[in-house]
């Protein structure tokens, strides 16, 4: 009887890729490829929106599941994005000279940062040699000679004045190296103490008179002295300064040169040539290899030279566009740099050498994509990412005294101006819980690109996704795919959406299947991916992950799990569902029964009782309570207790999927009509009896397909589901054969009456004009037990004297 009715045509139920119509013999006649983003529209617009925004607010969070290849998305298109803008500027971090804890940041123009480096490098090997040659020439030897003999013939002159005096007064003037003194002398001699002691106490003090006059004399010449030899060393500073001058200007007068449009790298240049004038012993002392043993000369330099060094921070002389830069692990260092510290003698040292770049300054001038789950691991970096935007700029501090953990003394670079696209990728649901609770993010991330998971399935589609597949395989290293292999990877793809119509988006479970297959091919050592490799990996992923299906089946072949596929039963019917294990997804057929008696509870859920439904699965009962009296209690009462159970489940339960399956049983108990257990149904249903469409349509008839071949395919026994859910039918091509065979069926249905006929064999009735169904009609055997069961309860109340407010109250 059953097959009387509509059934779904094969060709509905699963849509073929005909190799033929590819018109593409292998993935390799299409590289290379030049389109890397496939069905994201809507995504892209939004992503090139954001970059064309320069208000450093507008960021962009790319939401969509881990499988649609977000961050390659991200990066591939950002990457053909840039490399059609200007490379971004050098920067280059300086001693400064004034403060000495704050180095200097630079900006250069791409490539001169390493220019400015080896200018400075090798200006100061240069100068170490042309200064130590200038001030060991004649003419230098000379000019200082002349001032020093002219210091020596005064100090002469000085000091012969004084010796005259000092003789006069009967006095000697003697020198030594700890100084001058003026002693009490005769005939060139100075008086031993014992003859001094013989001296009377006149003769005594007139000496003493005389010694104090001589020494103010003395201490005055000295003062001249020490003026001269003053004099004489500035003047040496002068001529010092005019030799290392016309050194200098000469060696730097190309760099000031070069770097003549760029003023605070001349202000640099300017205040490293003062310093070098004030350390000209530093490059005339007598060259010294500090180098460890091997390293090439001149790669280190002494302390007072290492101030003249350039620590290129960011090298963009081979960049080719503006940078793209993915950070994988973006802790705070990794992403605003550090300051690198060495041991030496049990101490930590640093300089401006020793500053390291993090992702931000290597992506400043570009795009920094970072994955949303990576950095909010890292909450500091997190937070200090979003001050950076806010702030635009970046700067290189330690992490621990800028929390209070710890204050040491230590490098304070200067700031580099932040110019920097910032992309985060991650899932839709955690894109809302940032914009709920970080106030910081909807202020700083105002641009959402959210991917989709599946696209239209169109000619246009189908070839990006075998450009896809071309281009996956040319990253990848792997074997092409021949043209049989392309149609099998499609159909795939149409099987991971569950829906023909739809092809997935998923780019990594496609890889996936990519990357098994190539493992198979080259097991047979095939030049290409076949169809049969793509097959067996399909087949091999299933089996690597179906234990547990295959457990659920064992136990109903043993019928410990409890599933009937032939013969009828009252209120007992098979319902379909979904189970999920983690990456593996399966339908699973369950009994759900349900019993009626008299009563005012109406539809009572045993799941919902006991606590194991879900709001939604409440839902659906609610509606079938409606449905009820909309249809069987507009001239009577509703005097219904029904009771409904999904049998043998023992975990939560949630869904409206099987709100139709739990009317038919209830229909059945009802009007004590069997139901044929050969076919089990799914779908939702409205009130007003409309079967709406449901997700996993093509998993659950599978599910009941395999239990079905297991108990032994009658050729009775099928589906019913949703007519909506039709175009998403892509069933397994074992199924599709039996059903052409006429072993299985699959019935499409609109409304509740479609699908009672079909379980039941009897019609259901059309509501006439005085109320009742037509006689013979499932529902008029309902609307008669609902009549009797209201016409007991009225005779109950009456002969129990229970008035109609008591049993409202009660």
């Amino acid at each position: 009887m059953a097959k009387m009715f509509k059934e779904v045509p094969v060709k509905g139920l699963r849509f073929c890729v005909e190799p033929e119509s590819l018109k593409v013999n292998s993935t390799d006649k299409l590289c290379p490829v030049k389109h890397k983003v496939v069905g994201q529209k809507r995504a892209m617009e939004a992503i090139e929106f954001g970059i064309a925004m320069s208000d450093p607010e507008y960021n962009i969070y790319m939401a969509g599941r881990t499988d649609t290849g977000a961050t390659y998305i991200a990066r591939s298109f950002l990457e053909e994005v840039a490399k059609k803008q200007d490379p971004p500027p050098d920067w280059c971090y300086v001693h400064n000279f004034k403060e000495t804890d704050k180095p200097i940041a630079l900006k250069l123009p791409p490539g001169q940062g390493g220019d400015l480096k080896k200018a400075l490098d090798d200006l100061t090997r240069g100068l170490k040699e042309t200064i130590r040659t200038a001030f060991n020439a004649d003419d230098y030897r000379y000019k200082e000679q002349v001032l020093r003999k002219e210091y020596e013939n005064k100090r002469r002159k000085i000091v012969d004045a004084l010796r005259e005096n000092v003789e006069a007064q009967g006095f000697l003037l003697q020198m030594d190296s700890q100084g001058v003194a003026i002693m009490p002398g005769k005939n060139g001699k100075v008086i031993a103490p014992e003859e001094l002691a013989n001296h009377s106490a006149e003769e005594k003090k007139a000496l003493r008179v005389k010694g104090d006059k001589l020494s103010v004399e003395m201490n005055r010449s000295m003062g001249d002295m020490a003026r001269l030899e003053s004099k004489l060393i500035e003047q040496r500073k002068k001529l010092d300064k005019k030799v290392a001058l016309s050194v200098i200007g000469k060696k730097m007068q190309p760099i000031f040169y070069k770097f003549k449009r760029r003023p605070q790298v001349i202000e640099y240049l300017e205040a490293v040539k003062e310093d070098i004038l004030g350390h000209l012993d530093d490059f005339r002392k007598p060259r010294e290899d500090t180098a460890p043993q091997g390293a090439p000369p001149g790669t280190v330099w002494p302390p007072a030279l290492n101030n003249y060094r350039v620590n290129v921070f960011i090298d963009n002389s081979e960049t080719k566009g503006a940078p793209v830069v993915y950070s994988s692990l973006p802790t705070y260092p990794a992403l605003f740099g550090r300051i690198e510290k060495e041991a030496i003698y049990g101490a930590l040292i640093t300089d401006f050498t020793m500053i390291r770049p993090g992702a931000l300054h290597e992506a400043n001038g570009g795009y920094l994509v970072l994955k949303a789950m990576d950095i909010l691991k890292w909450y500091f970096a997190w937070e200090a990412l979003k001050r950076a935007i806010r702030h635009k700029e970046v700067k290189i501090e330690d992490i621990s005294e800028m929390y209070g953990f710890m204050t040491t003394k230590t490098l304070k670079p200067g700031p580099i101006p932040l110019n920097v696209k910032v992309v985060v990728t991650g899932d839709p649901y955690l894109y809302e819980l940032l914009y709920i609770y970080d106030d910081r993010f909807k202020q700083m991330f105002k641009i959402k690109a959210h991917l989709d998971d599946q696209t239209s399935r169109n000619k246009t589609s189908i070839h990006q996704c075998i450009q896809c597949m071309a281009r996956f395989c040319e990253e990848e290293g792997l074997k092409h795919v021949d043209r049989n292999g392309i149609a099998r990877l499609i159909e795939y793809s149409l099987e991971i959406t569950g829906n023909r119509d739809k092809l997935t988006l998923r780019l990594g479970a496609i890889g996936d299947i990519i990357k098994e297959a190539n493992f198979w091919a080259g097991k047979e050592r095939k030049k290409y991916i076949a169809a049969t490799h793509v097959e067996k990996a399909i087949e091999k992923k299933k089996y690597r992950a179906n234990l547990v299906e295959e457990k659920v089946q064992e136990l109903v072949k043993k019928d410990i799990f409890w599933v009937e596929t032939d013969g009828s039963r009252v209120g007992q019917i098979n319902g379909l569902s979904i189970l999920q294990t983690g990456d593996y997804t399966f339908g699973k057929p369950g009994r759900i029964t349900a019993n009626v008696s008299m009563g005012k509870d109406g539809i009572i859920t045993i799941d919902r009782e006991s606590k194991l439904s879900g709001k939604t699965h409440t839902k659906g009962v609610m509606i079938l309570s409606n449905y009820l009296r909309e249809h069987f209690a507009q001239e009577k009462p509703l005097a219904l207790t029904a009771s409904l159970c999904f049998e043998q489940t023992y975990g939560m339960i949630d869904g409206d999927s099987a709100s139709s399956t739990e009317l038919f049983a209830l229909f059945s108990a009802i009007a004590d009509v069997p139901i044929f257990q050969g076919i089990a149904a799914t779908g939702s249903v409205s009130q007003k009896g409309e079967i709406q469409p449901v997700g996993g349509v093509t998993r659950k008839i599978e599910g009941f397909f395999d239990i079905c071949k297991h108990k032994g395919l009658t050729g009775k026994q099928g589906v019913i589901m949703p007519a909506k859910s039709v175009k998403e039918l892509m069933l397994k091509k074992e199924l599709v054969g039996t059903v052409e065979k006429g072993g299985f069926h699959i019935y499409p249905i609109k409304t509740i009456e479609e699908g009672i006929e079909i379980l039941t064999g009897m019609k259901a009735g059309k509501k006439r004009k005085d109320g009742t169904y037509s006689r013979g009609s499932l529902f008029r055997l309902v609307d008669d037990r609902l009549r009797g069961f209201a016409e007991k309860a009225r005779d109950f109340a009456k002969d129990n004297g229970i008035t109609r407010e008591q049993g409202v109250n009660s």
